[in-house]
C-alpha cells in the first residue's frame, strides 16, 4: 500500500484525473474536471487541490501552465486506495472460457492465451511457457532408429509430447528398448522432471555391477532424453499495439522495446520475480527495474498446474493503460488458463 494519506476531496480529484489521463493521453487541467459531474467543486478549489498532490509527488506539470498529469507515485496510490475494477462483461468472460478450452494442446493454449490478452485489452499480452522443472512425467518410450540412434519419446503432464534423437553406444532391440521403457515408467511416473532426475541419479548409484545392463543402459537414456538446462522462455502477441500510444511512439522508445521482445531476457527475468510472488503483480515504470520499461506498466497474474504456480501471464503497455479493465481481464485469463492445463 502507498504511504500517502489523503482526504476524501484530494482522493476523488486525483481518482477523476486519473482516469481522464488514461482515456485521454493529455495533461488534465482543474476545469476540465470541474466539468465533470462527479466533483461539485469550483475551478479555484480544484487547482488548490490540484497544486497539494503535486506537492506531495502525485501530479506533475509537464509544461508550464499546462494541465496535470500522474507521476508514477500518483498511479501507485490509485492503483492501491483508488481504483474501482471492473469485471469483465459475460461475453468477455464467455470468450475467454471458449478460446481456453479443453480440446487444444498446451502449445495452443498458452499462444491462445497471449493472443486474447493481447485482443481483449489492445496491448502486449504474454505468457511464461511453463518452466521444465515443473513438468510431470508422464510415460516414456524408446523406439529403435538406425546407426545406433534411438528416439526418445516423452510425455509431460497430461498430453504434452516431445521427441529426442539419442545417440547410443550399440544397437538395442525393440524389446530392450521396452523393457526399459517399462522400468522408467514403472519408477517416474508422476514426479516432477526434476525428482525423476534426482530418482535416477540414485538408482545409477544403487545399480552398480549386480544390475543387468538393460537396467543400465534404461537410467542412461532416460538421462539423455531429460539432459539439458532447464529454461524458460514466453509467447507474445500483439507488440504492434503499443505504437498506438503517442508516449511509446517515439522512435528510439519503440526500437529499445521490440528489442526487448525478441531477446526475451530481462521480461523472462521480470516474470520469473512474479511466479515466486503470489497473486497478481503490477509495476509502474521503474518499478520494474529495467530501463527498457520505464514508460511502460506490467500487469501479471500466476497460472498453476498441479496445484503448483509453474507460469506467469500479462500484459506490457503504457503507464496511463486502463487497469480498471485490464486487471480482470489478465486475472480471468490465468485461472481459466490454469483450469484448462489441469483438465
Amino acid at each position: 500500500m502507498s504511504e500517502y494519506v489523503l482526504d476524501v476531496r484530494a482522493q476523488q480529484v486525483l481518482r477523476l484525473l486519473v482516469n481522464r489521463y488514461i482515456d485521454g493521453g493529455k495533461p488534465v487541467g482543474s476545469r476540465t474536471l470541474s466539468r465533470d459531474s462527479q466533483l461539485d467543486l469550483s475551478p479555484a478549489t480544484i487547482r488548490n487541490v490540484m497544486s497539494d498532490l503535486e506537492d506531495l509527488g502525485l501530479l506533475v506539470a509537464p509544461h508550464t501552465s499546462s494541465g496535470r498529469i500522474p507521476t508514477e507515485e500518483g498511479f501507485r496510490l490509485f492503483i492501491d486506495s483508488l481504483i474501482n475494477i471492473e469485471m469483465p462483461k459475460n461475453g468477455d468472460i464467455e470468450a475467454i472460457r471458449d478460446e481456453l478450452n479443453t480440446d487444444k494442446s498446451t502449445e495452443e493454449l498458452l499462444d491462445s492465451a497471449s493472443v486474447l490478452l493481447s485482443g481483449m485489452t489492445h496491448l502486449a499480452g504474454l505468457v511464461m511457457i511453463p518452466r521444465r522443472d515443473a513438468m510431470r512425467f508422464r510415460h516414456i518410450e524408446f523406439l529403435p532408429l538406425s546407426d545406433n540412434r534411438v528416439l526418445a519419446i516423452l510425455v509431460v503432464n497430461e498430453d504434452e509430447v516431445q521427441n529426442k534423437i539419442l545417440q547410443v553406444s550399440r544397437t538395442y532391440s525393440p524389446s530392450e528398448l521396452e523393457q526399459m521403457s517399462n522400468y522408467l515408467n514403472e519408477l517416474c511416473v508422476g514426479k516432477n522432471i526434476v525428482d525423476v532426475r534426482q530418482q535416477l541419479l540414485r538408482e545409477m548409484g544403487d545399480v552398480g555391477k549386480s544390475v543387468n545392463g538393460v537396467t543400465r543402459a534404461a537410467i542412461g537414456l532416460a538421462e539423455q532424453t531429460l539432459s539439458g538446462d532447464v529454461k524458460t522462455d514466453m509467447l507474445v502477441a500483439g507488440q504492434n499495439n503499443l505504437m498506438d500510444f503517442h508516449e511509446l511512439a517515439e522512435l528510439e522508445t519503440l526500437r529499445h522495446l521490440f528489442q526487448a521482445f525478441v531477446e526475451k531476457r530481462e521480461l523472462l527475468s521480470l516474470l520469473d520475480q512474479c511466479l515466486s510472488s503470489d497473486g497478481l503483480q503490477i509495476f509502474i515504470g521503474r518499478e520494474t527495474g529495467y530501463r527498457v520499461l520505464d514508460n511502460c506498466s506490467v500487469v501479471t497474474a500466476p497460472y498453476s498446474l498441479n496445484g503448483d504456480s509453474v507460469g506467469v501471464l500479462g500484459v506490457i503497455g503504457p503507464t496511463r493503460m486502463s487497469y480498471e479493465k485490464i486487471i480482470p481481464v489478465v486475472n480471468v485469463t490465468a485461472k481459466f488458463l490454469g483450469a484448462a492445463l489441469n483438465r
